[in-house]
């Protein structure tokens, strides 16, 4: 019972080509890594909801040295906790502008725009994905956003969209099958 493992998605081969490339993955936070609604108590406090699977999907970059990092306009301590439990060390929350950031980024670690995707939900993330080597968009985005990236996952922001982001990458990269069979093998399969 040996069978190659592919993500449940179709994929254009000119996609595969600029996912195969890539060395750092960037997530907005706010209608990708989250539904994009922000709750608030009375009290003041913020909270996010956060998919599991786009959790995993993110460690599964990490296993295979794809950096990851979040840009994000707001500024939250949840998103500060979860980026903290996914060991993500590129986090910058608060930017009013996120291209200085993405720019400042890539030069400190060497990389080339062509070796980095972005993940995006509204026009104010296209500065970055005019600039990566992939622009993604989560099937939700705004329609300018979704004109403008090579990709659009299958799901909405929130619910598995990260996760196809990642799962994309992967793949391109020869290493999705690999992760799966290794978790069949811990199964004992």
């Amino acid at each position: 019972m040996n069978q190659i493992h592919a993500p449940a998605f179709e994929v254009n081969p000119e996609v595969l080509v600029l996912a195969a490339k890539i060395k750092l993955v960037l997530f907005d936070v706010d209608g990708v890594l989250t539904d994009g609604r922000i709750v608030i108590s009375d009290d003041g406090q913020e909270y996010k909801a956060f998919n599991s699977r786009d959790g995993h999907g993110i460690k599964m970059l990490q296993n295979n040295n794809i950096a990851v990092g979040v840009i994000t306009g707001r500024t939250s301590e949840v998103v500060k906790h979860r980026m903290q439990e996914l060991d993500i060390k590129h986090v910058y929350q608060g930017c009013d502008e996120k291209l200085p950031v993405y720019r400042r980024l890539i030069a400190e670690l060497g990389l080339a725009p062509e070796q980095t995707a972005y993940v995006g939900d509204d026009v104010v993330d296209l500065p970055i994905m005019l600039q990566t080597g992939l622009a993604i968009a989560v099937l939700n985005a705004h329609p300018i956003a979704k004109k403008y990236a090579h990709w659009i996952t299958p799901s909405i922001g929130g619910y598995g969209a990260a996760r196809e982001a990642c799962e994309l990458i992967l793949y391109a990269q020869g290493a999705f099958h690999a992760e799966i069979q290794k978790l069949i093998s811990d199964a004992g399969h």
